[in-house]
């Protein structure tokens, strides 16, 4: 694949100020190396998981005024969208870069599958690595290391996903800048990989309940 990484200019891109500013330059720089991390892992992931995975880049249409703060490449596995769907992301912040399983405030899945991570909560404690973050807000950059997290905080995520209209719950890796693995496609896309997988069982979960709803 095309891949080099990710390189300063890319995180530079969330300092240029004005939205039409910033996002000419964001479609010169970051689109192109998100629309070929989509093409390679939809694929990866459309042998994972046994069905057809898109890929979807962040294009930002809606903004009129506020330039992006961050930008990324969802997969699902419709080709209309991903919002309501279990999906995965990868993309970037001026100070990191994500990758995401995420259910977020649209899906149908949310209650039920608060209810199943409840059950499953030692398994899922026991099976993300300590490397991991969670996030509660795909919107804000700010994370929660696993290693950090205690069960009873675990619990409260959970629940507040049962139970809250807006909750969302995302698990994955976040990459700093000077990491090596960002820098290099190569690495940055074994790293990646690893990531999906290790986040598989969850989107299986997700999926499990999201086609008995629809």
């Amino acid at each position: 694949m095309s891949f080099t990484g990710f390189t300063s200019k890319d995180f530079d891109v969330f300092d240029v100020d004005g939205l039409d500013e910033r996002m000419e330059v964001l479609k010169k720089t970051v689109r192109p190396k998100l629309e070929s991390l989509g093409e390679h892992f939809s694929n990866y992931l459309s042998e994972k998981t046994g069905e057809e995975m898109y890929y979807h880049v962040a294009k930002h249409a809606r903004r009129k005024v506020n330039p992006p703060d961050d930008t990324w490449v969802a997969f699902a596995n419709s080709k209309r969208g991903y919002k309501k769907l279990p999906h995965f992301q990868i993309g970037l912040w001026g100070s990191h870069v994500f990758v995401w399983f995420a259910v977020i405030y649209e899906s149908p899945v949310k209650e039920d599958l608060g209810q199943v991570f409840l059950e499953q909560i030692d398994d899922i404690q026991k099976q993300v690595p300590p490397s991991f973050y969670w996030s509660v807000d795909h919107t804000k950059p700010e994370s929660i290391p696993h290693n950090n997290i205690s069960k009873e905080k675990l619990e409260e995520m959970f629940q507040r996903l049962s139970s809250i209209k807006k909750a969302e719950l995302l698990c994955g890796i976040r990459l700093e800048p000077e990491d090596e693995a960002v820098k290099n496609g190569d690495i940055f896309v074994k790293k990646v990989e690893q990531a999906f997988d290790t986040l598989m069982p969850m989107y299986r979960s997700s999926m499990n309940i999201y086609e008995q709803k629809v």
